[in-house]
């Protein structure tokens, strides 16, 4: 039937007046072209047959996802013949060679006037509808009156041979299979499609063409249950796909009809496997898929690609490679902007943390959370999943804290737990999942502060979860045990029984509830065994202390090697072992502990806050029992502390991350002084420098001078200081990060560096003579601090309070200071802040008593011991040169200020003071001291700087009236070949002393300073506009800097928090470069100042007329002579109060 869809006035063509001349027939395009048997075509062609011998057909062209081709063929036609032609519009399955003729659409006879008729302008034709719409094709036709050899286009006679015809009475019988659902021509289509492949061998050219003709039959045949078997027809679409490899013409289509099988088998049998083949194939085909084709449109859609994801988003929790893998291929075949692109990355952020749980991989962990933060910002307040994801992200945090200790994690969880509790009222069927969650969050707070408040709500949380989670439910053993556990919590906290017993009692039915091959039963196992060694501890029951013994071994029977919960089993079966000790006392039980105490704290897969606090917990042990393996506790405890720091980016974090641990913060000297107790002086060194110089050596790891190893290996050493400036840089742009999602990628970045470094580092301990590269240095190492003169450490512990003296060759010397007791130096402390507090309001010339007083005790308590060593056993000269080395509350002492004040038995003169016998510096560690001298092998010519800001603004501190004085007094006693300068005034800003500082090699500054006791590093001298911090100056690198004399208040005074690692401005100047400095312990009258100014610089430079040359060496010497100049001028207070530290 022809169907007119467009008709306009035209001038009638008839057959008399184009006998002698040719049709120009232009096939356009075509619309709603519906296959009958719904299969997916590889194109879409036309077909006219001019008569009985000639045929033309069109390009297979593809067809479009809203049904339409566009073809643009052109034929010419000869009408000599026939009156009349018949047109077919024909579905293709083969893209490269036809078997048969394809699936008929649509086919219209009709005159060659009837064609004509319409004109020279685009017209459509309408076909037969099939499945309810018209076929239609948009043709162009005209007269010619020449061939242009189109007829050349024309098969000279119709295909027909017997497997050509079969095939197409397949194709035929198939679609009306479908159409009628009548199983008679299923079974029809299927036997003509057999016969096709059984003429069709493996070497035939259409093998595969009939094996898909004959599996596609099958498959549809299945999908209506009149055919059973599909395993034969995936083995049939599967071997069409391996004869149609990548680039074949039929390879897409091929992928896809083997997928539709894999899908339809699927939603029958639900086998997994089945449904990851899927999603394999799926990730191979849709980049093949061009955009727009029908093909396209059906594997993305509804019953294609998101029926697979599905599928996989069903599959159980596989944190395998494998498992892993697919998911990351189901989230990759869900792009932005896709609906299953949320639930994909939560599936792919739980499975990745799954394998950290049991692999411990931080970057397993840091993965989740980017992928969780994803998840939730793609579901927006109002989505009906957005508490799941929330509450997922927040336990991805939760357990980051837990291996890392960040507390931004913490805050974080807490905040997403209590939005998603917010988003599940009472009667939602996520709530017990909020509210157990919230818990558990609350529990890790409550460990981490202590605020009791945490644990009582934790527990009111998981009791209303338990009420969720009825007799029945299926997670009802797990809510028990979470229960069980918040109380036992409490019960470690405030010793209620009741706590206890209804711990105990829940683990007991959290166990009888938990299958023996569940995943997690090993929790329940822990939870009961800790629970019953509390109970020990009260009845002394033997039993219990063995059941909780026996669960622990059961766990590690359990569990991997590589788990990280086989930590929790060591630590309780060291409880375990612990609590009988105590009460039975057998030595096995104690070597027991030990041993697990070690083997939990090298326990690969846990986290470094973890290790360290079993760490510190086996110091302890060690220590109350005299076990012989305290010095390796030590040893372990600030191996880990060290890895725990180098993880961390910033300067900022690194004491963050050490704050963690004040707790522990008097061990560097515990060590030290356990050394010293088993009579081990050279550990003891090692101990008090690893333990004290963490912050410093982490920092100043990246600014290693590598001269040797580039005379032995220029290429590492080039590798190695390339990676240390990617380190630095990255750690300085992570710093100022806000966003938790961007610095999530920019820790993660750090640690891939750091890593990358840490390996170079590796290769160049594997050099001969580089064994020790970057490692806690050895006591031979440390010795060369005392090149030019012994250094003493003074150990403030609370075993003993002592000194050892490192000489300048052979063993250190110990020093006991048997009248001093920590306790002491604690009330020694507070009566000088006092002291020196009253003397700065006193009139300069009334007599100091109090300090008098105060540095008598420091003479004969603590100095004079240790003068008595360096006089007698090292036999050390007067005047020579001594380095002070404090430790804990020795840093808040003025020891270079011992004096006895008294005057000799012979009344020849006064007993001389320490600065009468010796030169004293300071150091903060024996490394800086050490670092300070290597760098001295590059000088360059001397230029120096005077900054001051007498003038700081409102609110930055009164003004200081004698700076611009101590400005021009220095600038005349400063030699002019020293290239001097002078900024001060508006001048003397953040950014122009930072230039300054980087550009000269000597610098002078007058101006306030401040120590900031919460935070050190934002310690700072007051500029004009802003304040120029420690930190700033730390993260300058100045290598040829050389000296500085700090003319401020508070320059070198120790962190409160971590008083060992003595962070303050002059240190930190040391630091960044300068190898000599002069600084200050408290508040400087700048009015008194100029003159121990003055007179240092007289005898700094009082030589240089005589030829000598500017050398900060000299610095200790003339501060010295400096306040023995100034004695009669000066209060005591404001001599004592300048210090030299370096070289």
């Amino acid at each position: 039937m022809l169907r007119v869809v467009r008709r306009l006035f035209r001038p009638t063509i008839t057959r008399s007046s184009f006998a002698s001349q040719y049709i120009r027939l232009e096939i356009i395009s075509g619309k709603n072209l519906q296959v009958p048997s719904e299969r997916i075509p590889a194109g879409i062609y036309v077909s006219i047959d001019v008569d009985s011998k000639r045929r033309w057909k069109s390009a297979i062209s593809a067809l479009s996802s809203d049904k339409s081709v566009a073809w643009g063929n052109v034929v010419t036609l000869s009408s000599w013949g026939s009156p009349t032609f018949s047109m077919e519009i024909r579905a293709s399955y083969e893209a490269d060679r036809l078997l048969g003729n394809g699936e008929v659409i649509g086919t219209l006879k009709m005159s060659w006037d009837e064609l004509l008729d319409h004109g020279d302008e685009p017209f459509d034709l309408s076909f037969l509808s099939v499945r309810g719409v018209h076929p239609s094709l948009t043709l162009k036709v005209a007269i010619v009156h020449a061939c242009d050899n189109q007829n050349g286009a024309l098969s000279n006679s119709l295909v027909d041979c017997k497997i050509a015809r079969e095939t197409d009475a397949g194709h035929a019988r198939f679609a009306k299979y479908v159409t009628s659902e009548n199983v008679s021509h299923l079974n029809a289509a299927l036997e003509h499609f057999q016969l096709v492949l059984d003429q069709c061998p493996v070497s035939h050219p259409d093998h595969a063409t009939a094996l898909t003709n004959l599996a596609n039959a099958r498959l549809e045949g299945y999908a209506r249950n009149d055919l059973q078997d599909i395993a034969a027809t995936v083995s049939l679409f599967r071997d069409a796909l391996a004869l149609r490899p990548q680039r074949h013409p039929d390879h897409i289509l091929s992928l896809y009809n083997l997928t539709a099988a894999l899908t339809r088998r699927h939603k029958k049998k639900h086998s997994a496997a089945d449904i990851r083949e899927a999603a394999q194939l799926y990730h191979e085909l849709l980049p093949l898929c061009p955009e727009g084709t029908y093909l396209r449109s059906i594997a993305a859609g509804g019953n294609g690609v998101d029926y697979v994801i599905r599928g996989c988003n069903d599959l159980p929790k596989d944190a395998s490679d494998e498992g892993i893998h697919l998911r990351r291929v189901v989230l990759e075949l869900c792009p932005l902007g896709h609906q299953l692109r949320p639930i994909a990355l939560d599936k792919l952020a739980k499975a990745v943390e799954a394998r950290f749980e049991q692999h411990g991989s931080i970057d397993d962990l840091d993965t989740s959370i980017q992928l969780g933060r994803e998840a939730v910002f793609l579901c927006p307040e109002g989505h009906a999943d957005r508490d799941v994801y929330m509450n997922n992200l927040a336990n991805s945090l939760v357990s980051r804290f837990d291996h890392q200790g960040k507390h931004n994690d913490l805050d974080e969880a807490i905040s997403l737990h209590e939005e998603a509790l917010r988003l599940c009222p009472v009667g939602h069927k996520s709530r017990d999942f909020s509210l157990n969650n919230l818990g558990t969050a609350f529990i890790a707070r409550f460990d981490k502060r202590g605020d009791i408040d945490d644990i009582t709500r934790a527990i009111s949380l998981r009791r209303e979860a338990l009420t969720l989670r009825p007799p029945g439910h299926p997670r009802r053993d797990t809510t028990l045990n979470n229960l069980a556990f918040a109380l036992q919590t409490r019960y470690d906290e405030l010793d209620v029984s009741e706590d206890l017993n209804e711990a105990i009692y829940l683990s007991r039915e959290s166990l009888r509830l938990t299958r023996h091959d569940h995943p997690e039963r090993h929790r329940t196992l822990h939870n009961l065994s800790s629970a019953l060694c509390s109970r020990f501890t009260q009845t002394q029951e033997n039993e219990d202390v063995e059941e909780a013994i026996n669960l622990c071994q059961e766990t590690l029977a359990a569990l991997s090697s590589l788990h990280p919960d086989r930590y929790f089993s060591y630590m309780l079966l060291q409880k375990a072992y612990l609590t009988r000790y105590e009460i039975l006392h057998d030595p096995a039980d104690l070597s027991l502990t030990i041993e697990n105490f070690r083997l939990a704290s090298r326990h690969a897969t846990q986290g470094f806050p973890h290790h360290i606090i079993t760490a510190w917990n086996w110091v302890t042990v060690a220590g109350e029992h005299s076990h012989t393996s305290a010095l390796e506790a030590y040893n372990t405890y600030f191996d880990l502390l060290d890895g725990h720091l180098a993880t961390r980016s910033s300067t900022i974090s690194r004491r963050e991350a050490a704050a963690a641990f004040s707790d522990a913060k008097s061990l560097p000297v515990d060590a030290a002084s356990c050394a010293i107790r088993h009579d081990k002086p050279r550990q003891a060194v090692e101990l008090a420098e690893q333990g004290r110089g963490q912050q410093w050596s982490l920092a100043s790891r990246l600014r290693t001078p590598v001269e040797d190893l580039e005379s032995v290996n220029p290429t590492l050493a080039h590798n190695y200081l390339e990676l240390s400036k990617l380190v630095s840089d990255a750690a300085q742009s992570s710093a100022t990060i806000a966003d938790r999602a961007v610095a999530d990628r920019a820790a993660t970045e750090y640690r891939r560096l750091t890593m990358r470094w840490e390996a170079v580092v590796a290769e160049i301990r594997d050099l001969r003579g580089f064994s020790r590269f970057l490692l806690p240095p050895l006591y031979e190492d440390l010795q060369a601090a005392a090149r030019r003169g012994p250094v003493i450490i003074l150990i403030a512990s609370q075993y003993s309070c002592s000194a050892i003296i490192v000489p300048t060759s052979g063993d250190p010397h110990h020093v006991p200071l048997p009248s001093v007791a920590l306790a002491d130096l604690k009330i020694l402390k507070d009566r000088f802040t006092r002291a020196i507090r009253h003397a700065l309001r006193m009139n300069p010339t009334e007599l100091r008593s109090d300090l008098i007083v105060l540095s008598r005790i420091i003479w004969d308590e603590i100095m004079l011991p240790i003068v008595n060593v360096l006089e007698h056993v090292l036999k050390l000269k007067r005047r020579s040169r001594i380095w002070l080395c404090p430790t804990a509350a020795f840093t808040s002492i003025p020891l270079h200020a011992a004096n006895p004040f008294q005057t000799k038995a012979d009344r020849s003169g006064k007993e001389p003071c320490l600065e009468d016998l010796y030169i004293c510096s300071y150091t903060p560690t024996l490394s800086a001291l050490t670092r300070s001298r290597q760098l001295m092998k590059k000088r360059v010519a001397p230029s120096f700087v005077a900054i001051g800001q007498g003038q700081p603004g409102t609110g930055k501190g009164k003004e200081l009236l004698a700076v611009d004085g101590e400005l021009e007094l220095v600038h005349k006693l400063v030699p002019a070949t020293a290239n001097r300068t002078t900024i001060s005034g508006d001048a003397a800003t953040r950014a122009g002393a930072l230039e300054a500082l980087q550009q000269n090699t000597w610098v002078h500054l007058a101006c306030h300073g401040k120590q900031d006791r919460a935070q050190p590093y934002n310690s700072h001298f007051v500029m004009r506009d802003e304040h120029l911090t420690l930190l700033d100056i730390m993260d300058k690198d100045i290598p040829h800097a050389e000296f500085a004399f700090l003319s401020a208040c508070h320059t070198a005074v120790g962190d409160e928090e971590t008083p060992d690692e003595v962070i303050h401005l002059a240190a930190g100047l040391q630091f960044s470069g300068f190898k000599s400095v002069v600084g200050t312990l408290w508040e400087v009258d700048d009015a008194v100042a100029k003159h121990v100014v003055k007179a240092f610089y007289e005898n700094m430079f009082g030589d240089l007329k005589d030829g000598g040359v500017m050398d900060c060496t000299k610095a200790a010497w003339a501060l010295n002579r400096a306040t023995h100049a100034v004695k009669m001028t000066v209060p005591l207070e404001q001599r004592m109060v300048f210090i030299h530290i370096g070289v």
